[in-house]
């Protein structure tokens, strides 16, 4: 009798433990078409608005300069005025126009740009500057992706500051903004001021303070240099591995790699000659090991800039006075070339077919002799 009942539980128990596994898995589907369907109508919105971005690029063009110039004064304002608050200045434009970024990369498929080391450390900063401001060690990691590849990649692939571009607008103020934020934490914010100087006690040289180099170039080269390292390991295994047969089947989509082995071989430049060494199908491979030296390299540079308020304040100098140039070339010398190309196509398209003219009288009675 007891065995039967045993049996019945078992029985009981097994076709219950069934009916859980088949609710999950039906949620698990539908959750997985609630995604899909999801990302199939932001995909939809994005291209869409991208779309009637082109449809108005003039307008917008004029808008942004406009809007481009008064929000660069005011920013410099804020930076004379309240130094302490270009923090928050940064954490809003990061959140404002890296989503708007995303929707107009969608429908031009870069999107993938968006795993690019940038994006990575400036998402650190982000965290840093909201939930750890005065944590020395973390901000010293962020020193160093601020001032060391972030910064020299704005002069290194002639970053171009252009206030009638938002697309070069915002890839300038990525590379450029968190060099001056810590730029400002590191020598003018009065809170950390009152850390470092606090009454009654002996004047300190710096902030954070530093007891030997061996801290100084743990945390200013060591340790991110291993968050480097991590980054490129996701992005190859996301980008080469993961992704790689959507890339293959898809040559219009592009990334940094793409992008760069491009223009390198069109221009055959020393960068496409020292990717080739190794041959053409270890280009990847070089690629990544010249990335890796860049950022070695780099981030060395940030500590002497850690430790000296004169250079410091040059280097920023350096920056802008890169971006601005280089905005002055792209004005002059590319955009004309760019509008007479539009020009060109806009042509193209709205010029009707040639259509069979009617023979005018001298030509048939050419054609009747």
């Amino acid at each position: 009798m007891s065995s039967n009942e045993d049996t019945e539980d078992y029985q009981s128990n097994g076709h219950g433990f069934q009916t859980v596994k088949d609710r999950l898995k039906d949620r698990s589907r539908r959750v997985a078409e609630t995604k899909e369907k999801t990302k199939e109508i932001l995909s939809k919105q994005a291209v869409k608005i991208a779309k009637q971005a082109e449809e108005h690029e003039s307008f917008i063009t004029k808008v942004t300069h406009f809007m481009g110039v008064f929000a660069f004064g005011g920013f410099c304002f804020i930076l004379g005025a309240r130094p302490q608050d270009i923090r928050y200045v940064y954490c809003l434009f990061y959140i404002t126009f890296v989503p708007l970024r995303w929707i107009y990369y969608r429908y031009k498929k870069w999107h993938y740009y968006l795993l690019d080391f940038c994006y990575y450390a400036n998402t650190i900063f982000l965290i840093m500057l909201l939930f750890y401001p005065k944590n020395e060690k973390l901000f010293m990691v962020c020193f160093s992706f601020a001032e060391g590849p972030l910064a020299w990649a704005l002069i290194v692939w002639r970053c171009s500051l252009v206030f009638s571009s938002v697309d070069k607008l915002v890839s300038v103020l990525i590379h450029l903004l968190p060099g001056v934020v810590f730029f400002t934490i590191r020598w003018w914010d009065p809170a950390f001021f009152e850390a470092m100087h606090p009454e009654g006690t002996a004047r300190r040289a710096s902030w954070p303070y530093v007891g030997d180099r061996s801290f100084l170039w743990q945390w200013l080269f060591m340790v991110p240099l291993i968050a480097y390292s991590l980054w490129q390991a996701l992005y190859f295994l996301i980008v080469n591995v993961l992704r790689r047969q959507r890339l293959l089947r898809d040559p219009e989509v592009m990334t940094s790699y793409r992008e760069l082995s491009k223009k390198a071989q069109k221009a055959n430049n020393l960068w496409w000659r020292l990717s080739g060494l190794l041959g053409d199908q270890n280009r990847p491979f070089m690629y990544i090991l010249l990335q890796g030296l860049f950022t070695v390299a780099t981030t060395a540079l940030t500590v002497p800039i850690f430790l000296s308020y004169e250079l410091h304040l040059a280097f920023q100098i350096l920056k802008v006075s890169a971006t601005v140039w280089n905005g002055g070339s792209f004005l002059l010398e590319v955009m004309p070339r760019q509008v007479v190309l539009k020009e060109k196509k806009k042509q193209k398209v709205v010029q009707p077919p040639l259509q069979e003219q009617e023979p005018t009288p001298a030509q048939v009675s050419e054609h009747e002799r």
